[in-house]
């Protein structure tokens, strides 16, 4: 019982470590955006936890020369804005941050030069230049997109506890399945048509109802009772599908943070959601086997385990619940 209890404890903190708002992905941002032949404008947005503000800044050419950069403190990141003046064209030159192999975060690129498509690239501590392409390459977008799919719904915490509480109120593998397949479909829908703009949700709402439908599964978790299903076991690929439209909006508002290569929109769309998909994979796996190994080694335990595991969940997102109601 002592073990459960810290089990749901450490749930609940780890929760209060967390951002409020889950969705805003967490790597640095650099953006060139061209506005005359010679001129760009820089913004370099470096979050504080993980390095990046101390640590990173901004690597141009030798032919680019920038101001002194106007900071400000932006939801816990150092927004930088700079002016650009390049000697002919970026295409075939560098561009990146020094500094970032000191720390232990990525961070994306995004270049936006005159009547060319945009390019997006992924810098790692490894890799912390890329190259300006004259046409960026539907691979290179592919890759970018995937990688931060997969980044976002493993770090993206509201919308991971989410999925573990459908793992812990199903618990039988083939209906998870079906149930995270409705709740894939439905995510996919409303960050498309939010994306290519053909709907527009304020975020902040989003958000709080987002943080309601994890309480939701929580509670559904604690008052479910063996011979009596609730709704939320009678139907919950359903439930999941409601649900999920919800959580939709909030993967594209994290990608709108972003924005999409034009020319390639189709193609980041599809691997940015596909990311998605992965880590939601590697989340209901790792799941699975956590209850499969209770069920051999402490079968007795595991109807403590869910209902330790829903109690952190539930305070956890009760606690966001509020932190968004009143920011």
């Amino acid at each position: 019982m002592k073990f459960m209890r810290a089990l749901a404890l450490l749930f609940f903190l780890a929760g209060l470590a967390a951002p409020a708002l889950a969705d805003e992905l967490r790597p640095g941002y650099l953006e060139l955006t061209q506005s005359s032949a010679a001129n760009w404008r820089m913004i370099w947005k470096a979050p504080i936890k993980g390095g990046l503000a101390t640590n990173a800044t901004p690597a141009l050419p030798a032919s680019c020369t920038a101001t002194k950069p106007r900071r400000e403190l932006v939801n816990g990141s150092v927004v930088a804005l700079s002016n650009v003046t390049c000697k002919g064209a970026l295409a075939g030159q560098k561009i990146g941050l020094k500094g970032l192999g000191a720390t232990f975060s990525d961070a994306l690129v995004r270049i936006a030069p005159l009547g060319r498509p945009v390019q997006a690239a992924r810098l790692t501590p490894d890799e912390p230049l890329t190259m300006v392409m004259a046409e960026p390459q539907p691979a290179q977008v592919a890759r970018t997109y995937f990688a931060l799919g997969v980044e976002h719904i493993l770090t993206g915490y509201d919308h991971l506890l989410f999925v573990v509480s459908l793992v812990l109120l199903l618990v039988g593998g083939w209906q998870v399945a079906k149930t995270v397949t409705a709740f894939t479909v439905a995510h996919s829908i409303t960050l498309i048509a939010t994306s290519l703009q053909l709907i527009s949700v304020p975020r902040r709402p989003v958000e709080i109802c987002i943080a309601l439908s994890i309480v939701f599964l929580a509670v559904e978790i604690v008052k479910a009772r063996p011979g009596a299903p609730r709704l939320s076991e009678r139907i919950p690929w359903l439930v999941a599908f409601a649900f999920g439209l919800l959580h939709g909006f909030g993967f594209a508002g994290a990608l709108a943070e972003i924005g999409l290569p034009e020319g390639e929109v189709p193609v980041a769309l599809l691997t940015f959601n596909l990311g998605v998909e992965a880590g939601q994979l590697v989340i209901v796996s790792g799941g699975l086997f956590f209850l499969a190994l209770l069920r051999r080694f402490a079968s007795a335990q595991l109807p403590l385990a869910r209902i330790a595991l829903s109690y952190g969940i539930g305070s956890t997102a009760a606690f966001w619940l509020i932190e968004r109601a009143l920011a």
